[in-house]
C-alpha cells in the first residue's frame, strides 16, 4: 500500500524539479530512471548481506553505485558529473537485465544546476525499497502525475475502473490476455492479478485505497500480495507469455516496462506498436482484450490500412473494430469509449453499432461525467463483448453508474455509497445466465435487459440506456414495525474486555468505536476499525460479532451516530447494532436512512447519569415505516444521490487551493525587499484590565482560516501600549514562524480588522506600490517546498522559521495589474467554489425531504 512517506517524497521530487524539468512526463522520466538507479543499488546491498556479490555495480560500474553517489563530502558538481555520466554508460553495464538497460537508454539530465540535483538525489536517497512491490506502489502513484495526453485524446483510467472491468470480464490463467493501446499497462497488471487471486489458497485483502484516497492517485493492487500457489510451473510460463500489449508511444513501452517489471513481470511482452495503421500483428488474436484506446483522431483523421471491416478514419471506431474482430470465437472484452461509439448517427458509427449488436455486444455501462477527472470531463461507457453471450442471447443488458465510489469533481475524493460492486455482482450474474441462451430478465435497479430487435429498429442501433428506459414508482403509505420484530430484525450489544490483559487486545475481531462513526459521517460506511481484539478478548466480555451489513447505532453518551459495517465486527457497549434477519423484506441502507429521523426521539428517551443511554428494551420500541422492497431501493438510490452531491460540494470546500501559475519572464524578489516585518508579544497575563478590551489577538490557533476578522483572544489598547505585541492592520499578513504548527505547513493569514498578534507571528506590511497584499499571500502559499527545507528545530524541539530565511524567501513581482487580474480571477474561482456551501444545505434539505415522505410527514419543498 501506499505511504504517506512515499507520495510526499514523490511530490518533493517534483516540486524539486520543476523549476528546471516543467513537464510532468519529463518529470516522470526523470524520477524513474533515479527510482530504478537506486532500486539496483538496494538490491545490491541486499545481496551482499545475504554474502552474495554485487552484480549491478561492480567492476568498472562500482564507481557509480548510488551510495558512492551520494555520500557525505561529495561535492554538487562531482555528483552532477558522476550521475550525468552514470546515465550515459548504464546501457553498456553487462551486469543489468536487458529491461534496465532498455530503460537507461537514451537516458539524460535536461539540466546541469548541481543544487537542483544535489536536492533532488537527497530526496530520492529517502526511499527505502527492499522489493519491488513498494517501488511499484510508489511508480504507480508517480504514474498518475501524467494526467492527461490530451492531443491523443489519452487520459489515465482510474485504478478502481480497471480492477472494475477486469473483474466483470474474469480472465483465465491459460487465455490470451492483450491491450491494445496499453500506456502504462494498468489493464494487464490488473489482469495478472486477478489471476494469481484467483489461483491463491488464501487470497487475503489487497491494499485497496483506503477510505480516503484521491482516485487520480489509487495505486494498484499489486499481483505481488497473492501466492498464486495454485499455479504449476507450467501454468505460469504460459501466463507470462500471454500478457500482451502494444502502444504506440516508445517513451509509454518504456513506462509500461518497468510498471509491469515492478509488478511481477520478469520479462514483460509489451511492444511498440502502431495498432491502427500497421497490420504485421492483424492475425494475432485474444482470449480477453482490455482497452481504454485514445479518443481523439488527428487532423485529416487515420490512415489504416484496408483489413477493418468498418470503413472509417475516427480512432475510437477503428479501436473498437480492431478489438472485436481480434476476439477468439468464446473471447470477451471491457473498452472504454466516448459517447460518439454510443449515439453518433453518422455511418461509420452506426455500422459499427450493427456488427457489435449482431455479433459481439453483451452490455453497455454508462459511467458519470466526471470519471476522468481532473484530466477531462469527457462522458464515456464500457462496452462489454462476450461472442458466446451475443450469439446465444436476445437481449442487450444496459446499465447506469451515478456513484464509482468517488467524488465527480477535481480532487476525485472517496465518497460513500459506490455502485461498482452492486453492478458487478448482478451483471456477472446476468451474462452468466445469459450464455444459456433466449431472454434473460436483468434483476437489476440500476439497468434493465433490451431485445436486440427493439435496438435494431429504425436502423441507428442506438446504445444509450436512457431511450430503453422505461419509468414507473409506486407510491403509499406504510406499516411502521419496532426494532424488536424478531421476524425482521435481531438486536445486539457490545462489550469491552479488559483493557489491562494484552492478550485480549490487538487481534484478528475488528472492534468498533465511536471514532469508527466520524461526526461529519451521514452514514458511516465501515469497512475495517482503529481497534482490534482477540477470539479470547471476545470469550472474556460481552462482544458479540455482528454479521456484515447490519446496522451500527451510537447509543451511549454520544447518541445517534449511524453505519452500516460492511465486514463483520464487534463494537463496544456503547451501541446497539440491529441484525436484519429477512433481507428479502428490509434493506439495511434504508433501515440506516429511516432511523436517521428517529435520533431525536434516542435522545429524549435516554437515561443516566454522567453519560444518558437508551436502553436495550426502549431501543426496541422504536419504530420505522416498512415500505416494499422495491420502493426502499428507490429510495435509498434517491438519498444516496442526494448523498454524493453533498459530499463532492465539500470535496471542493475541503480541496480547493488557489494558484498562481508563475511566468518565467516576472521578476522576482526576496520577501524583505517588497515587505517590512513586525514583531508581536503577549500583554501579562498577571494584568487582567489587559485581556477585557475588544482587540483581537491573533496567536496560532487563530491560524486556520485563510482571512482574519476576529480570534479567540481579546485585549486592551493598554496591553498593547504597555507590551510588546503590536497591532497588524489591514492589509497586512500573518506568518507563523514558531511552534507545532509548522509541522503541517506555514499559515500565511490576511488581516481583515486591525489585530494585535504574539510573539509566534510575524507581521508583513507589504509595499503597495510593489505588490498587492492578496496576490502575495496567494504567493507565498505556494512556498511549501521552501519553507519546509528551512524550517529549523529550536533546542527545546520547538519548529521555528528564522527571519533571515523568511526574508529571503523569493516571490514573483509582475506588474501590479497583473497581479491584480490574477487576484481578480482567484476571487471569481473561489465565489464559485464557496457556491458549493449553499449546495450542501440545499441538498441536505432534499434529503430530509426525501426522509420525511417515508414518514408521511411535511418538509418545505426544495427546488430540484
Amino acid at each position: 500500500m501506499l505511504d504517506s512517506d512515499t507520495k510526499r517524497r514523490i511530490n518533493t521530487c517534483r516540486d524539486i524539479l520543476v523549476g528546471k524539468v516543467p513537464d510532468p512526463k519529463s518529470q516522470v522520466e526523470q524520477i524513474t530512471i533515479a527510482l530504478i538507479y537506486k532500486f539496483m543499488d538496494d538490491m545490491d546491498l541486499e545481496s551482499e548481506e545475504m554474502g552474495g556479490e554485487r552484480t549491478f555495480f561492480a567492476g568498472e560500474f562500482e564507481r557509480y553505485a548510488w551510495a558512492r553517489l551520494v555520500a557525505p563530502g561529495v561535492g554538487g558538481q562531482e555528483m552532477l558529473n558522476t550521475y550525468t555520466e552514470a546515465l550515459t554508460k548504464m546501457v553498456e553495464n553487462p551486469g543489468i537485465p536487458e529491461l534496465f538497460r532498455s530503460i537507461f537508454r537514451n537516458a539524460y539530465l535536461p539540466y546541469r544546476d548541481p543544487e537542483t540535483l544535489r536536492s533532488f538525489l537527497r530526496e530520492i536517497n529517502g526511499f527505502t525499497y527492499d522489493h519491488s512491490e513498494r517501488l511499484g506502489d510508489a511508480f504507480e502513484y508517480l504514474l498518475s502525475v501524467l494526467g492527461s495526453q490530451g492531443d491523443a485524446g489519452q487520459f489515465r483510467t482510474p485504478r478502481h475502473i480497471i480492477d472494475f472491468m477486469v473483474e466483470i470480464i474474469d480472465p483465465k490463467k491459460d487465455e490470451v490476455i492483450l491491450d491494445p493501446a496499453c500506456g502504462t499497462a494498468g489493464f494487464l497488471i490488473s489482469s495478472y492479478k486477478h489471476i494469481l487471486k484467483a489461483n491463491s489458497t488464501d487470497a487475503g485483502s489487497g491494499n485497496g485505497g483506503g477510505a480516503e484516497v484521491d482516485a487520480t492517485e489509487a495505486t494498484l493492487d499489486s499481483p505481488m500480495r497473492y501466492s498464486g500457489d495454485l499455479l504449476t510451473p507450467e501454468d505460469r510460463l504460459r501466463l507470462a507469455s500471454n500478457i500482451k500489449g502494444y502502444d504506440i508511444s516508445p517513451d509509454m513501452v518504456r513506462l509500461s516496462l518497468v510498471n509491469l517489471y515492478l509488478h511481477g513481470f520478469a520479462d514483460p511482452k509489451v511492444e511498440e506498436y502502431d495498432t491502427l495503421t500497421s497490420d504485421d500483428k492483424w492475425g494475432e488474436t485474444a482470449d480477453v482484450i482490455l482497452a481504454n484506446p485514445p479518443f481523439m483522431s488527428p487532423k485529416g483523421g487515420i490512415k489504416p490500412h484496408n483489413r477493418f471491416g468498418v470503413s472509417s478514419k475516427r480512432s475510437e471506431v477503428l479501436f473498437v473494430d480492431y478489438i472485436a474482430e481480434h476476439l477468439n470465437p468464446k473471447g470477451r472484452a471491457a473498452i472504454v469509449v466516448p459517447e460518439g461509439v454510443i449515439f453518433q448517427s453518422q455511418s461509420a458509427y452506426c455500422e459499427l453499432r450493427r456488427m457489435l449488436v449482431d455479433k459481439y455486444l453483451a452490455a453497455v455501462i454508462s459511467l458519470p461525467a466526471g470519471v476522468f477527472n481532473p484530466y477531462s470531463g469527457v462522458k464515456t461507457s464500457i462496452l462489454i463483448l462476450d461472442r458466446s453471450v451475443a450469439k446465444a442471447s436476445d437481449s442487450i443488458a444496459f446499465l447506469k453508474i451515478e456513484n464509482d465510489g468517488f467524488g465527480l469533481g477535481a480532487q476525485r475524493r472517496a465518497v460513500k455509497g459506490s455502485q461498482l460492486p452492486q453492478v458487478k455482482a448482478e451483471l456477472s450474474a446476468w451474462l452468466a445466465a445469459a450464455r444459456g441462451g433466449g431472454r434473460v430478465v436483468l434483476d437489476s435497479l440500476l439497468g434493465f435487459a433490451v431485445d436486440k430487435a427493439r435496438i435494431a429498429e429504425g436502423g441507428e442501433y442506438n446504445l444509450s440506456g436512457e431511450r430503453y428506459r422505461e419509468n414507473g414508482t409506486t407510491h403509499s403509505e406504510f406499516p411502521l414495525v419496532a426494532l424488536g420484530d424478531l421476524s425482521l430484525f435481531k438486536v445486539e450489544g457490545g462489550g469491552t474486555p479488559k483493557s489491562d490483559v494484552p492478550e485480549y487486545w490487538d487481534g484478528g475481531i475488528k472492534w468498533a468505536t465511536l471514532v469508527d462513526l466520524p461526526q461529519d459521517d451521514f452514514i458511516s460506511q465501515i469497512s475495517d476499525t482503529k481497534r482490534t481484539i482477540s477470539a479470547a478478548g471476545l470469550a472474556n466480555s460481552s462482544a458479540k460479532v455482528i454479521p456484515e451489513n447490519s446496522v451500527i447505532v451510537s447509543t451511549r453518551a454520544t447518541i445517534g451516530r449511524i453505519g452500516i459495517n460492511r465486514v463483520p465486527l464487534a463494537t463496544n457497549q456503547g451501541f446497539k447494532n440491529v441484525v436484519v434477519q429477512d433481507r428479502d423484506r428490509v434493506s439495511p441502507e434504508y433501515v440506516a436512512l429511516a432511523l436517521t429521523r428517529l435520533v431525536p426521539t434516542m435522545k429524549a428517551w435516554a437515561t443516566g447519569g454522567t453519560f444518558a443511554e437508551i436502553s436495550k428494551s426502549k431501543f426496541c420500541e422504536l419504530e420505522i415505516p416498512l415500505p416494499p422492497p422495491q420502493v426502499q431501493r428507490e429510495i435509498v438510490a434517491q438519498i444516496e444521490g442526494y448523498q454524493k452531491v453533498i459530499d463532492g460540494a465539500r470535496s471542493v470546500l475541503e480541496n480547493y487551493r488557489p494558484y498562481i501559475p508563475i511566468d518565467a519572464a516576472w521578476p522576482m524578489s526576496e520577501l524583505g525587499d517588497v515587505c517590512s516585518f513586525a514583531s508581536g508579544g503577549t500583554p501579562s497575563k498577571a494584568n487582567d484590565t489587559y485581556w477585557t478590551g475588544q482587540i483581537p489577538w491573533v496567536s496560532a490557533k487563530d491560524l486556520k482560516v485563510d482571512q482574519i476578522y476576529d480570534a479567540g483572544l481579546h485585549v486592551s489598547e493598554a496591553a498593547v501600549e504597555e507590551s510588546a505585541t503590536q497591532i497588524a492592520p489591514v492589509g497586512s499578513l500573518l506568518v507563523l514562524v514558531r511552534g507545532m504548527g509548522l509541522a503541517n505547513g506555514v499559515p500565511v493569514c490576511e488581516v481583515m480588522v486591525p489585530c494585535a498578534f504574539n510573539q509566534d507571528l510575524k507581521a508583513l506590511l507589504p509595499n503597495a506600490e510593489i505588490v498587492e497584499p492578496r496576490f502575495l499571500a496567494f504567493a507565498l502559499r505556494q512556498q511549501e517546498v521552501y519553507f519546509r527545507k528551512v524550517l529549523e528545530t529550536a533546542a527545546h524541539g520547538t519548529l521555528k522559521l528564522n527571519s533571515v530565511s523568511l526574508r529571503q524567501t523569493k516571490v514573483p513581482v509582475p506588474p501590479l495589474e497583473t497581479q491584480q487580474a490574477i487576484v481578480a480571477e482567484i476571487e471569481a474561482e473561489q465565489a464559485l467554489v464557496n457556491a458549493n456551501r449553499d449546495l450542501i444545505i440545499r441538498f441536505e434539505k432534499k434529503v430530509a425531504q426525501a426522509i420525511a415522505r417515508v414518514w408521511g410527514g411535511a418538509e418545505e419543498a426544495v427546488a430540484a
